[in-house]
């Protein structure tokens, strides 16, 4: 499975705060061979975190989402990727109210050949790109004159903004990555106001508010409920770090074994637990498959505690 781009709609949105406009194309951009591989590693390149998101509704019935509803539009019509992509456009748009959000080009992408889960499916992919950066260029005649100028661009290291939305369970609010690289004064309208996304509650998921949920046990609470050195604290969290690390699955009477051990202090780490889960309205699970890029990502936290 090779991802390709089949379709590219590009457009720029303005910030309604500032009186910017949102510019919309009226045709589809054309791309050469070696321009659709340059865009395609460097669209797809830009997701490296592990988390996966379903597009959601405040009504509780993901229809009402209009990116969803867009996005499936899509997925039904290639043939119509630019008539959707000028009303995905001005939904954005439509949220771009914060005066500190930053216009830029926005692109609307269907690719071909991707993959989720061992299947093969298309994607959407919806990328805006904020910030451009200086080059200078340098050039030379046949009389080894040398001149250098300026010259405003997109740098290919990272997006400013993406989201990739796999053709893979729609009825759930299908299969979708995010990157946001705001600063934090707009942080969440590109998640929360436009795209409308809830996080999905799967193994990655699970390990992270697994591990965050046994670090703020034991770093906060602990102290507070038992008499504790800082060495056991230190002996707990590493006992608690390794677990994770070295363990495939995460099965809660096992963790509870050889980790907390006493049967008091059990107690009180599922106590806490109950109260974890009930203030973000989750339910981690007791038998999961650790994601070993969220045991990374967390392992560094513990570390970082540790020393």
């Amino acid at each position: 499975m090779t991802p390709t781009i089949d379709a590219l709609a590009l457009h720029w949105v303005g910030n309604q705060a500032n009186d910017e406009q949102c510019i919309t194309s009226n045709r589809l951009f054309a791309l050469n061979p070696e321009m659709n591989q340059l865009l395609t590693d460097y669209f797809i390149g830009s997701f490296k975190s592990g988390e996966r998101f379903n597009f959601s509704s405040d009504t509780g019935d993901v229809a009402d989402n209009l990116i969803y509803k867009f996005v499936s539009n899509i997925f039904d019509n290639p043939g119509m990727l630019l008539d959707f992509s000028v009303d995905i456009a001005a939904q954005l748009y439509e949220c771009s109210e914060h005066p500190q959000i930053k216009g830029g080009d926005f692109y609307v992408v269907r690719f071909t050949g991707c993959g989720v889960a061992n299947q093969e499916c298309d994607a959407i992919g919806l990328f805006k790109i904020e910030n451009k950066d200086l080059f200078l260029t340098v050039e030379h005649d046949t009389d080894n004159k040398f001149d250098m100028s300026t010259l405003e661009g997109i740098s290919l290291k990272k997006v400013d903004k993406g989201c990739l939305i796999f053709n893979y369970e729609r009825q759930n609010g299908y299969y979708v990555m995010v990157v946001d690289n705001s600063n934090k004064s707009n942080a969440q309208y590109w998640v929360d106001d436009f795209l409308h996304l809830s996080r999905r509650q799967d193994a990655y998921f699970q390990t992270e508010n697994m591990m965050q949920m046994c670090r703020g046990y034991l770093i906060d609470q602990l102290p507070q409920d038992f008499q504790v050195s800082r060495a056991d604290q230190v002996d707990l969290l590493n006992k608690s770090m390794n677990y994770f690390a070295k363990t495939p699955k995460f099965d809660a009477e096992t963790f509870q074994e050889r980790v907390l051990a006493q049967p008091e202090l059990t107690q009180r780490f599922n106590d806490y637990r109950t109260q974890y889960e009930k203030d973000r309205d989750i339910c981690i699970g007791d038998n999961f498959d650790l994601n070993p890029d969220a045991v990374k990502k967390e392992k560094r936290a513990f570390k970082s505690v540790i020393k």
